[in-house]
């Protein structure tokens, strides 16, 4: 949109430029045209010539001296001493040389073209400024949008009335007039002189409130630029994430979830297509970038949906597998818990009794859940499948330990029976340890470090004590070794932690 494609500005602004334009075409008749800054018409020959108001009428010579002399030649003589006069001054009261009554005409015919030259600058500065405003209400609804759209109002208001004085300084004097007196011309002048200052100022004004929109006209301007490109970036993800959905279709997935999320998207697309200027520029801009991010995750989707349901098939396969071998690992508990309860207390293995009975049930009930996953990827329901291949990989887990356990407690308890020095040298050297990382560069530890390796050593020396009986809880002392082996581990870090603090 440019300056000469805006409306005409309601009100007195308003009307004057529509006058003056009636005036220069001929629309209005029996009125004096006003000056057109700028304006320029061509003339047809067709049609009988507007007087220019910047052109002074003087009476054509060569038409008046021809009349004149035939009055002269076919007059009577009594009637040449009247002619005479008059075919010596052209028919008026006009001077041909000048004189004062010139001087101030032309000094007032100049005072109107400059206030003339004015109001066009100033109406033109008007225009293009109120594109600028337009450009910002269009995508800024901020408090300093809404008050620059104010502030421009206002200033339409000095310029109605600027322009007022304007034309009324105009429509009071005719400079073309034969018998325009110097007072009347000198006055003119004065006035248009006057309109034209104000005219000034008030561009002024306009020119200073232009130069403060830069930063909104900027953001403005900016958001207006990104407008098309989002537009059409949304457009090409929802092309893009149709055309891999052909292509799943095509491989035999049906992928009817994500047909119906693409197909959610249309309604965003046909308002997209309407624009803008229906819409709102930031309203647009975010629907553009939802549209965009919605449809690529689409597409991005449907690309992996073979890969997707390969590894849910490669996961089928391997689960089945996996629940299989602890059907038969599961057998092995029962042999494994007969050995502990033969050989030591019942302390030893009384929380493994319920590991065989456990197991079967998780291994049924991990097949059971295969068979749901299966049906589930038959019916190309991936997020179900995926679902079910989970809880079954938990199943497998949590057995797959209970069983392990039963062993690694069997392997741990024949070794602590036959060798208990082991178990007990390794704890006292890692108390030992921390102990001597404490005393590090001390008198005397830290009593929270120290207490607590202090209980440590007697604790460890009542588990030993505790070997001495007839039948040994052996799983007890390895609970307490491995406790105690914590702790001293947890007393080292915190002094490493502390002392790594000090040195920064």
């Amino acid at each position: 949109m440019t300056a000469t494609d805006a409306q005409p500005q309601a009100g007195i602004a308003g009307a004057v430029r529509e006058r003056s334009r009636r005036r220069a075409v001929g629309a209005d008749p029996g009125a004096r045209p006003v000056p057109g800054p700028g304006e320029r018409h061509a003339a047809d020959p067709s049609e009988p010539r507007s007087p220019d108001p910047h052109e002074r009428r003087t009476p054509a010579p060569r038409a008046t001296g021809l009349r004149d002399l035939c009055l002269l030649v076919l007059a009577p003589l009594p009637l040449l001493a009247v002619a005479l006069p008059l075919a010596v001054t052209g028919g008026g009261t006009r001077r041909w040389f000048g004189g004062r009554g010139e001087g101030q005409r032309a000094e007032a015919q100049a005072a109107k073209d400059a206030a003339a030259e004015a109001f066009y600058e100033l109406d033109t500065a008007q225009r293009d400024l109120k594109i600028s405003i337009e450009t910002i209400t269009a995508v800024d609804s901020s408090p300093a949008a809404r008050k620059a759209v104010d502030d421009f109002a206002a200033l339409g208001r000095r310029i109605d009335e600027a322009s007022h004085a304007y034309i009324t300084a105009v429509d009071a004097h005719d400079l073309d007039r034969d018998d325009l007196e110097p007072s009347v011309a000198a006055r003119a002048r004065a006035e248009l002189t006057s309109a034209k200052e104000q005219l000034i100022r008030v561009k002024g004004e306009l020119d200073r409130f232009g130069a403060g929109l830069g930063p909104l006209l900027g953001s403005a301007e900016t958001q207006l630029a990104r407008l098309a490109p989002a537009v059409e970036r949304a457009r090409q993800a929802l092309l893009g994430a149709s055309n891999a959905l052909d292509s799943v279709r095509a491989s035999g997935l049906r992928a009817d979830d994500l047909a119906a999320r693409l197909a959610a998207l249309a309604p965003e697309l046909t308002k997209l297509n309407q624009g803008a200027g229906r819409h709102g520029v930031p309203e647009t801009l975010q629907r553009a970038d939802r549209v965009l991010r919605d449809a690529e995750a689409v597409r991005a989707e449907a690309e992996k949906l073979p890969e997707r349901a390969a590894e849910i098939d490669r996961r089928l396969v391997t689960l089945r597998t996996r629940a299989q071998a602890l059907t038969t690992r599961s057998a092995s508990v029962e042999p494994v818990l007969s050995e502990l309860r033969r050989r030591f207390s019942a302390a030893c293995w009384q929380d493994l009794q319920p590991v065989p009975e456990q197991a079967a049930v998780n291994v049924r009930r991990a097949e059971e859940k295969l068979k749901e996953a299966a049906q589930a990827r038959d019916e190309q329901r991936w997020a179900d499948a995926t679902s079910r291949l989970s809880t079954v990989r938990a199943l497998l887990n949590t057995t797959d330990e209970a069983v392990s356990a039963a062993g690694d407690r069997l392997r741990r308890l024949d070794d602590v029976a036959k060798d208990p020095q082991q178990e007990i040298q390794r704890t006292r050297f890692a108390i030992r340890d921390a102990q001597r990382l404490a005393m590090a560069g001390r008198q005397t530890p830290e009593p929270r470090h120290a207490r607590p390796l202090d209980d440590a050593v007697a604790r460890l020396d009542q588990a030993v004590t505790a070997l001495e009986n007839r039948h040994p809880d052996y799983w007890h002392f390895l609970t307490v070794t491995e406790g105690l082996r914590r702790i001293a581990a947890d007393v080292v870090a915190d002094i490493r932690e502390e002392r790594g603090a000090g040195s920064h």
